[in-house]
């Protein structure tokens, strides 16, 4: 299955060239369980030393579930390979010819008895039912990011990590980085004051959005298993190209990589199958103001600003504003999100571009900037940052800034992994309540009861909460 083509930059994955010494495992127990907030876990009974292979079943092997089967594989065993398209499983199969070849996850979770640990590198709405499965089997998960499709679906995989005690990881690789830890010890330290707003964006979407379902079908390529494509989701006939699409160098930025409708990667507009832009981004983007400001559950969502709003399909366009209530030592604070080429005000101190991406913290005292993945944190104007001394490190580095050696060695019995689902469950339950704001189209403040997954005063957001299920797909 296809999956996004946001990339993750293999210059800081030097796998092959580390070992996984005992030491790298081991942070001291007080500052993993202080600084990971909610990270640590029990190990699983059946677990693996630092010197041993992991035995590692692939979900997804083209596209992200490439790039995550590369990166495992250069110190762990592939041993199982599952995809709905036989000519991406062939093509996995060569690279990897010891390993078993699945189409249906659901068949393969069950065989594979012995492996270690499954990636989830598929479309968003089937994350959570091959992530569940693989959770109860007692295996480690590493799972592409948005961790879920819905609010409900992240708060059960939360609450499933906790209870099956496995590893896990979500794949929103800054969080392993140094730079969105300088941000944290930047915003701790007292370098800009009490943050009380934060804006975040984005250039996606970089597919088709905002549309209708196109009419007519087509028989599926014989290669493709549509019936397991569309699992979990709504049945609906197969179409391969829109019918309407131009040279991508001809189209509008936003609407680029539009030649196919739903497979490959096409999928990500469409609400049955994706989350979108903010889905896409957000849990790279928003990942530094989560941590940094250590966000919890907000008190409302709102769809400040859209373009048209279409039934089937994410909009082109948006901006939503979330609040935070107070939270320990941090004040009460705003999020604004903007997405399809929508940007928030320039700050007067900003010397440079906005770029792609990025998220620029207003504070008492100061501003700090961000980038795409929470990388290269500093001060506004940039130039202040010559004279600018780093704080003190009280944040674990995660050795080579790598996400995957993170996971690995949460699979040997070290630290949970920084991003394991205690974290980045509640974490993509903020980023999904926006889709719901977005879903509903209503210009109007959504209020959120985190306790009981509700909008008290906006009951029809219920059923855009919760996920459902084609007979015999499950959560």
């Amino acid at each position: 299955m296809s999956t996004s083509n946001d990339k993750f930059k293999p210059t800081r994955i030097e796998l092959s060239q580390r070992s996984l010494s005992r030491r790298q495992f081991l942070y001291t127990t007080a500052l993993a369980a202080g600084s990971l907030a909610a990270g640590t876990y029990v190990a699983r009974a059946r677990i693996k030393s630092p010197n041993e292979s992991l035995d590692i079943a692939i979900i997804g092997t083209n596209g992200k579930g490439q790039v995550d089967s590369m990166a495992l594989s250069r110190t762990e065993n592939i041993v199982a390979l599952c995809d709905v398209d036989a000519d991406s499983l062939a093509a996995a199969k060569q690279r990897w010819p010891g390993a078993k070849t699945y189409r249906d996850y659901r068949e393969m979770i069950e065989k594979e008895k012995t492996a270690d640990a499954v990636t989830v590198s598929i479309p968003d709405f089937q994350h959570a039912p091959a992530a569940m499965q693989a959770i109860k089997a007692g295996k480690g998960v590493y799972c592409q990011k948005p961790l879920t499709h819905t609010v409900s679906e992240a708060r059960a995989l939360t609450l499933a990590a906790k209870e099956y005690k496995v590893p896990t990881q979500m794949g929103n690789q800054g969080h392993a980085s140094n730079d969105i830890r300088q941000l944290c010890e930047m915003i701790w330290s007292g370098a800009i004051g009490q943050v009380k707003e934060a804006h975040c964006w984005t250039n996606r979407p970089i597919w088709p959005q905002g549309r209708d379902r196109p009419p007519g079908s087509e028989k599926p390529p014989e290669s493709l298993d549509w019936g397991l494509w569309i699992g979990p989701a709504p049945e609906r006939p197969y179409l391969s190209r829109w019918a309407n699409y131009v040279d991508p160098a001809k189209t509008p930025p936003n609407q680029r990589y539009g030649e196919f409708v739903y497979h490959p990667f096409s999928w990500r507009g469409w609400w049955d199958f994706g989350c979108g832009a903010l889905g896409d981004m957000a849990c790279h983007v928003m990942d530094g103001a989560n941590w940094a400001l250590k966000l919890g559950a907000p008190t409302s969502v709102e769809l400040v600003d859209v373009s048209a709003v279409q039934t089937e399909m994410a909009p082109v366009w948006s901006i939503l504003k979330y609040e935070f209530p107070a939270r320990g030592d941090m004040a009460a604070c705003t999020l604004y999100w903007y997405d399809g080429g929508k940007l928030p005000e320039r700050p007067k101190e900003m010397e440079g571009q906005f770029g792609q991406s990025g998220t620029i913290f207003i504070g008492e005292k100061g501003k700090i900037r961000s980038g795409e993945y929470t990388d290269h944190p500093r001060l506004l104007p940039e130039s202040s940052m010559a004279d600018y001394k780093m704080p003190e490190q009280t944040i674990p580095r995660v050795p080579g800034n790598d996400p995957y050696m993170d996971f690995i060695r949460a699979c040997k019995g070290g630290p949970a992994a920084s991003s394991n689902f205690a974290v980045s469950g509640p974490f993509s339950e903020i980023v999904l309540l926006g889709n719901l704001a977005l879903r509903l189209g209503k210009k109007m403040k959504l209020e959120w009861d985190s306790a009981n997954m509700k909008c008290p005063n906006c009951p029809e957001a219920d059923q855009l909460i919760h996920a459902k299920y084609r007979s015999g797909w499950s959560v």
